[in-house]
């Protein structure tokens, strides 16, 4: 199908009649053809010739896999916890009320630090190992 009626706007996409939505071919021929040689009604007009060819629509929904595995439904609700969880840190913040999360707070940031002081203090300790391993060594 064309996104646009008009020529030279736009290159034809793929139309999906199960899902409804429009795509981008992968080949790249058909990055060369024109949009606007199907028009933006060619597929309502196929599927009204020819309403044999209209798929059935589905009503299985969407499950995100990895490498063939469903996402556990645990980390979506543990994401979706968190996001809200910020957004009402930053509407309370906003108003200007104590938000009662201060604990957690100090606690990321204490780590936060705790963090860099462990990787200030790596060097400090390759620079001793160094020497201890010079002193063996002479």
């Amino acid at each position: 199908m064309g996104q646009n009626d008009m020529a030279n706007i736009s290159a034809v996409k793929l139309y999906c009649g199960r899902c409804e939505d429009i795509y981008n071919p992968k080949s790249s021929r058909h990055a060369a053809i024109d949009g606007a040689y199907f028009g933006t009604s060619f597929h309502n007009i196929l599927y009204q010739v020819y309403p044999h060819t209209l798929p059935t629509k589905s009503q299985r929904r969407y499950e995100p896999r990895i490498y063939g595995f469903r996402v556990h439904a645990a980390a979506t609700l543990s994401r979706w916890q968190h996001e809200q969880r910020e957004t009402l840190k930053t509407k309370l913040k906003a108003q200007g009320l104590t938000t009662g999360f201060e604990a957690e707070e100090r606690e990321e940031e204490q780590e936060d630090s705790d963090e860099e002081a462990d990787q200030g203090q790596d060097g400090i300790d390759d620079m001793f190992e160094g020497q201890g391993m010079a002193n063996v060594n002479a």
